[in-house]
C-alpha cells in the first residue's frame, strides 16, 4: 500500500485531518486543483503566497505550491508534504524552483491527475500504516469460517483496534446475522457494486453499520450475488487506508471479485474440520487460493476423526499450522441471547482469537509512496 505524503504535524479534527493548501495565483491551475480536491473529498485552503497566519503552512498535510508562486514560497518553511504543481512540460526551470521551496515531488497536469487525487485524499485521511488484513476462508462448507472471521472482528474491536469486517461471500446469508444486526442501518453491498476508482475511507467507515464496536459491510437481502473487482478493489482499499484490522469472510469459490480480495489480503486462514472428506476439498480450496494469496495457513477444527489431529490436518493439507479452533459449546444459545462469535471474552473462542492477534497484529507493513507518472522527485 502507498504511504501518505502528509506532514508529520499536520492538523486532525474530529479524527481526520483538514485538507490541502493551495497557493498559486494561476486562475486556470486553481480551478484544476479544486476539482481535484473535490473528487478526493477534500475542502482546501487558498493563498496567494505563503498564509500570512502562523501555523497553516506548517500544519496543512499538503501543500500544493503552482509554478506561478513558486518565488513567492522561497522563504517559508522547509517541511514535507511540499509539491510543485504546473502545466509546461518543457520547462527548463522547474527543477530548480522546486529545490527552492523543498517540493518533494514536481508534477505536470493533467498527465499526474489520478496521482495527486491519491495523494490528497490520503493527506486528508490521515493515512499511516495500513490496516492488517485478515481472510477466512472455510475448506469445506460448514467449516465455521464465518464465525471465525466475526469472532477475529469482535475480539479486535473489543482490544481498541479499529475493526471493520467484510463479509465477501454473497451466498453466505450475511454476516451481520452473526452479529445480530441485520436490521442496523447503513448500507450493504448492493450499495457498492458500481464502485469504481477511489472511496473515501472515512466515508466508508461513516456508512456502514456500527455492531459491537466495529464497522461491517454485509450482504443486503435482496438477489445481488455478485461482487465486481472493482468494486472489491475500491472497498478493500478504502478499509485498509483505515488502519487498524480488516477481517474479511471469503467463499470458496474463487470468481474475479474473490481473487480481488485475496490479492489485498496479508494473511489467508483456512478453516479445516478434522475429517478426511473435509481435508481433500480442502486442498483444493487451497491450491486455489494460493494462486493468489501468498501466506494461506490451516487452522484445524475438531472433534478430529479417529487417528487424525490438528498436526496431521495440517500436513495433510500443506499449509502451516496457526492453532485449533476450539469446540465452543452453547455457541448458538449465546447468539440467541445477543452475544455474536467471540463476544464473550472468557470464552474459548475469543482466548484463541485474543492469541492469534497478538501473534500477528504486529505483521503489518507499508511500503514507499510511488511517485507519479508523468512528474518526478525533487
Amino acid at each position: 500500500m502507498a504511504g501518505s505524503l502528509a506532514g508529520e504535524e499536520a492538523a486532525v479534527v474530529g479524527g481526520r485531518r483538514g485538507g490541502p493548501l493551495i497557493v498559486t495565483e494561476d486562475v486556470e491551475l486553481l480551478d484544476d486543483l479544486l476539482r481535484l480536491c473535490a473528487a478526493a473529498g477534500a475542502e482546501p485552503e487558498v493563498h496567494h503566497g505563503p498564509p500570512g497566519r502562523r501555523g497553516s503552512w506548517e500544519r496543512a498535510p499538503l501543500v500544493l505550491v503552482g509554478d506561478d508562486a513558486a518565488a513567492r514560497c522561497r522563504g517559508a518553511d522547509r517541511r514535507k508534504g511540499v509539491i510543485l504543481v504546473g502545466r509546461d512540460q518543457d520547462d527548463p526551470d522547474v527543477w530548480r524552483r522546486a529545490v527552492e521551496i523543498g517540493a518533494e515531488y514536481v508534477l505536470r497536469l493533467p498527465d499526474s491527475e489520478g496521482w495527486l487525487v491519491d495523494q490528497i485524499a490520503n493527506a486528508a485521511e490521515g493515512v499511516g500504516r495500513p490496516a492488517l488484513t485478515v481472510g477466512v476462508m472455510g475448506g469445506r462448507g460448514g467449516s465455521g469460517a464465518s464465525t471465525l472471521a466475526c469472532a477475529l472482528a469482535v475480539s479486535a474491536a473489543r482490544a481498541g483496534r479499529r475493526t471493520m469486517l467484510i463479509d465477501a461471500d454473497p451466498l453466505g446469508g450475511g454476516i451481520d446475522v452473526l452479529l445480530g444486526g441485520e436490521r442496523a442501518e447503513g448500507l450493504r453491498w448492493p450499495d457498492f457494486a458500481q464502485s469504481k476508482g477511489r472511496l473515501g475511507g472515512g466515508a466508508l467507515e461513516d456508512s456502514l453499520p456500527a455492531l459491537h464496536g466495529l464497522r461491517v459491510l454485509s450482504w443486503g437481502r435482496d438477489d445481488e450475488v455478485v461482487i465486481p473487482p472493482q468494486a472489491m478493489r475500491a472497498v478493500l482499499a478504502a478499509a485498509r487506508r483505515l488502519g487498524g484490522v480488516v477481517v474479511v469472510d471469503l467463499p470458496r469459490r474463487v470468481d474475479e471479485g474473490v481473487a480481488e480480495a485475496l490479492a489485498q489480503l496479508d494473511l489467508g486462514l483456512l478453516v479445516v474440520p478434522g475429517e478426511l472428506r473435509a481435508v481433500a476439498a480442502a486442498k483444493r480450496v487451497a491450491s486455489t487460493a494460493g494462486m493468489v494469496l501468498d501466506d494461506l495457513r490451516v487452522v484445524p477444527r475438531g472433534p478430529y476423526a479417529s487417528g487424525l489431529d490438528g498436526r496431521w490436518v495440517a500436513r495433510a493439507v500443506g499449509l502451516p499450522l496457526v492453532g485449533e479452533l476450539p469446540w465452543e459449546p452453547g455457541l448458538l444459545d449465546s447468539q440467541d441471547d445477543g452475544i455474536p462469535p467471540g463476544g464473550n471474552a472468557r470464552s474459548s473462542l475469543a482466548r484463541f482469537c485474543a492469541a492469534f492477534w497478538d501473534q500477528v497484529a504486529a505483521a503489518g507493513d507499508t511500503s514507499p509512496v510511488a511517485g507519479p507518472p508523468g512528474g518526478g522527485t525533487a
